[in-house]
């Protein structure tokens, strides 16, 4: 009888190792398809922030928007599966940098230090940020900004960085633009500076705001990947090539901002 038990214990501990080594073949194989785009099935996370229209947002309970789909495409191009990932502008890098997420696309700028934490791909669309105000505002331009007044920005991104490095204490961050536009409505803060598309739609959702004529500054998109998967980095800069190449880019980004008369 104890012999039967140990011959029965031996073929549980065979089977259970079987099951293992399967489970490892399967496991490294999706990661190689992860990182190379030839397999079919594997997901692609991407991180960004749903509240920055027209490149993300939600509408009908469903995440839109230029990076939206330019991502879907990129992952059709890849033979994946897209997962989104909704989550605060400023935990992105660190998310992509630690592997939580493959990649990073929330209307992204290019810039020193982020390039420090994460590698990025190639442009796929630029920029300008702007400066929204409220009509009749005696912020005029870009030389009325100062210290003496309060600019409200959405945490973490270009336009924080820039006005906290030229005008520190004046600055006000907010989670998100929206919140920081509702500051600038209620007068809490005398301006907001944000990317100029979402500025429009901001601008165009609540009367009594306009865009300033001259820009704050000029940057380009791009989508931030993981320093250690090149692989991937590689496959995603040869999915934009071939997107630029045949228009699909350009037609995305026209159905989001019509081309001005």
């Amino acid at each position: 009888m104890k012999k039967g038990k140990k011959i029965l214990s031996t073929l549980l501990i065979l089977a259970s190792m079987s099951v293992l080594v399967g489970c490892g073949t399967s496991s490294d194989g999706a990661a190689a398809a992860a990182t190379t785009g030839d397999g079919t099935g594997a997901t692609l996370v991407m991180a960004t922030n749903a509240a920055f229209p027209p490149y993300e947002y939600v509408e009908n309970g469903e995440y839109v928007g230029i990076d939206v789909e330019i991502s879907q495409k990129i992952a059709d191009e890849l033979g994946m599966e897209l997962e989104i990932k909704d989550v605060e502008f400023g935990s992105i890098v660190a998310g992509v940098q630690s592997g939580k997420y493959d990649m990073g696309m929330a209307g992204m700028t290019v810039t020193e230090d982020r390039k420090k934490s994460v590698n990025f791909s190639n442009t796929y669309a630029t920029a300008v940020q702007s400066i929204i105000v409220p009509s009749g505002s005696a912020i005029a331009s870009v030389d009325d900004l100062s210290s003496e007044i309060k600019i409200g920005v959405q945490q973490d991104t270009t336009g924080d960085i820039y006005a906290s490095d030229e005008y520190g204490d004046a600055v006000v961050r907010y989670k998100n633009g929206a919140d920081a536009v509702q500051a600038l409505v209620s007068g809490k803060v005398d301006c907001v500076i944000i990317d100029n598309e979402p500025a429009k739609s901001f601008v165009s959702a609540n009367e009594g705001l306009t865009i300033l004529d001259s820009a704050y500054a000029e940057e380009e998109y791009a989508i931030c990947v993981s320093k250690d998967n090149e692989a991937l980095l590689n496959d995603i800069n040869g999915a934009l090539a071939k997107l630029q190449e045949d228009g699909t880019i350009d037609a995305i980004v026209s159905k989001y901002i019509p081309a001005e008369d």
